[in-house]
């Protein structure tokens, strides 16, 4: 990261991370120059960890390379950003500058990495942490709190809040944990938060009526997360805030919860996205705040700017009003014309298949696949990819028809067992050979940023960090096809970005192949060079179509949704037209669902 400016220094210790006083005798303190020479700028504390003073730290980085479990981070940011610190909950811990600014009568976005304080930023809008401006352990007068936000929409916004005038709704980002603090109904579970009375009508909005009466542990996560949103929406609240409402639901259901979700828009509400799938991020903003910094460190949350420059700012990497780069390359995609023909080696095809499985039955129409090709695969949930993707991997049997080339696949699923107690080391360690050596630190550690990750137990990890280390152990194995199943769920779109440059740089130099099943459709414009479409109804009966090329595939699958896409201008990323705008008109009139400028 790069930034301009430069002048306030921070220091940060992550003390889950530090492994004194057992296995480390504060060697930090042993190193530092200002401590050898007298002062005390690092100091021990409680539980024997760490103090380390910014006033005194002349930022030499002695003590962050030297510290063995590499938990210690000195930065040096902008000295316009001291007088912005909003709050920081422990000495040396993770500082917040600024905040979102929720604006009632309008939806807001909220675009940037994991770990950089989206949690910490709806905590205090909500109340449940009071802000410190910077300064652990005090509490600052209300009035210090609105002087700070002055003249902004967030002055208005903590008065009421003080007022107790603001009731908050947030549907969390990890709804697969639901199930496990929650073991009844669906139903029993919206009505205990149905402030409202309006169950059944989101319910049939939100097409969970039918399964109102299944335990919530037996839902898929598609029909968690409907579950989810109309829980939120339920409670009497006027701020909403959706962290991630899009994952696990189809690209269908994504544009009609965000068609729902932003019909709730009045004057007296305001409405707050966390999002990373930005075409769906794009349709649903109309102000968007790009937060940036160090993940578990520091982060800012930028000034608001409309939702199209927000996402194509962030796409630059580079806040030009703010005079700070917070990436060092520029993200474009790629108009893609048709595939020309080209004579490459078939790694497998196979012949019409079908597959019947309780009331659904699918139909898998002969296809094949060529060495270094990477195969985009969309549908609606419910449709067969899945199941397309176990008969691949050789989990199921089809009823009739066959692969006609046995294949060696490594298969990423869906859903990730997050049970074991092994160290991501040791389950790395069990797949190849290659790891500890630098090359494989190359090719998939340093990538996937998972290096910090290699000593925690697979049960202790993230939804995020236990997708990456899911696709890390997929990409390495030694294989022809990596098969790959919502590989961008509860990855932030610098990480999504990340594993598409990957996959795209192991299926081009081991000459292999790789299928993603993706709902994120900027995620498979960047990464895709075909396409599969499945067709159908969803629950009972699925057809596939393809491989075809990209345009051929979206233009079929847009068509089936009656959805229209344009490039933006700038970037060349697809966005969604608005329904019966001009756009959307003149391209459905020409049967061009996709790819127009």
């Amino acid at each position: 990261m790069f930034i301009l400016l430069i002048s306030m220094r921070i220091a940060v210790i992550n003390k889950e991370d530090c492994i004194a006083p057992e296995n480390c005798t504060h060697i930090c303190k042993k190193v530092c120059p200002v401590n050898r020479a007298g002062k005390e700028c690092i100091q021990i504390g409680d539980e024997e960890k760490p103090i380390i003073s910014e006033e005194l730290c002349v930022g030499c980085g002695i003590c962050v390379k030297k510290c063995p479990a590499k938990c210690i981070n000195i930065l040096n940011l902008p000295e316009e950003l001291r007088s912005q610190a909003l709050h920081r909950y422990t000495e040396n811990g993770f500082k917040l500058f600024r905040n979102i600014i929720p604006k009632f009568g309008s939806a807001v976005g909220v675009l940037g990495p994991n770990g950089i304080g989206k949690t910490t930023a709806i905590s205090i809008l909500a109340g449940i942490h009071y802000p410190n401006l910077g300064d652990p352990g005090k509490k600052p007068p209300e009035k210090d709190i609105l002087n700070f936000f002055k003249g902004t929409e967030a002055q208005k916004y903590f008065e009421q809040l003080f007022k107790n005038k603001i009731k908050l709704a947030y549907k969390p980002q990890y709804v697969d944990s639901i199930p496990k603090e929650f073991d009844g109904t669906v139903r029993e579970l919206l009505e205990k938060v149905d402030e409202k009375k309006e169950l059944e009508k989101w319910a049939k909005e939100f097409e969970i009526d039918k399964i109102l009466d299944r335990k919530i542990n037996q839902i898929s996560g598609g029909e968690l997360q409907r579950v989810a949103i109309t829980a939120t929406i339920l409670k009497d609240a006027n701020v909403l805030f959706f962290d991630e409402p899009s994952s696990y639901l189809d690209i269908k259901q994504r544009l009609k919860a965000a068609k729902l979700i932003h019909e709730l828009i009045d004057e007296d509400k305001s409405i707050n996205i966390i999002e990373h799938d930005l075409i769906v991020l794009d349709y649903l903003s109309e102000i968007l705040h790009i937060m940036y910094g160090k993940r578990g460190v520091y982060g800012v949350v930028s000034h608001p700017m409309s939702a199209r420059e927000g996402i194509n700012t962030y796409l630059s990497g580079y806040l030009k009003d703010e005079n700070v780069r917070f990436r060092d390359h520029f993200v474009e995609f790629e108009v893609k014309a048709p595939t020309k023909t080209q004579t490459r080696e078939i790694l497998t095809e196979w012949s019409d298949m079908k597959k019947k499985m309780g009331d659904f039955e699918l139909n898998i129409l002969s296809g094949k696949i060529q060495a270094k090709e990477i195969i985009g695969v969309l549908g609606e949930n419910g449709t067969g990819k899945t199941t397309f993707a176990k008969i691949l991997a050789g989990e199921i049997k089809p009823d009739s028809g066959s692969i006609n080339k046995k294949i060696v696949i490594s298969y990423k699923p869906q859903y990730i067992d997050a049970k074991s107690d092994k160290t991501v080391s040791e389950l790395l360690s069990s797949i190849t050979k290659k790891f500890g050596t630098d090359a494989y630190k190359i090719e998939i550690i340093k990538p996937l940023q998972i290096d910090y990750l290699l000593n925690k137990k697979i049960n202790s990890l993230s939804g995020g960090e236990l997708q990456r280390i899911a696709i890390a152990a997929c990409l390495s194995k030694e294989a022809d096809i990596y098969l790959f199943d919502e590989p961008s769920a509860y990855l932030d779109i610098e990480q999504r970005l990340n594993v598409a440059k990957k996959i795209r740089e192991i299926v081009k130099n081991r000459n292999s192949s790789a299928i993603v099943i993706e709902h994120d459709i900027l995620f498979l414009d960047y990464l895709s060079e075909k396409m599969m479409v499945f067709k159908g109804e969803p629950s009972l009966k699925g057809e596939t179509i393809g491989p075809v090329d990209m345009k051929t595939g979206m233009n079929t699958f847009l068509k089936e949704v009656n959805i229209t896409m344009r490039r933006d201008g700038q970037t060349k990323r697809p966005r969604i037209n608005k329904e019966n705008s001009v756009k959307d008109k003149e391209q459905k009139e020409k049967n061009e669902y996709y790819y127009t400028l």
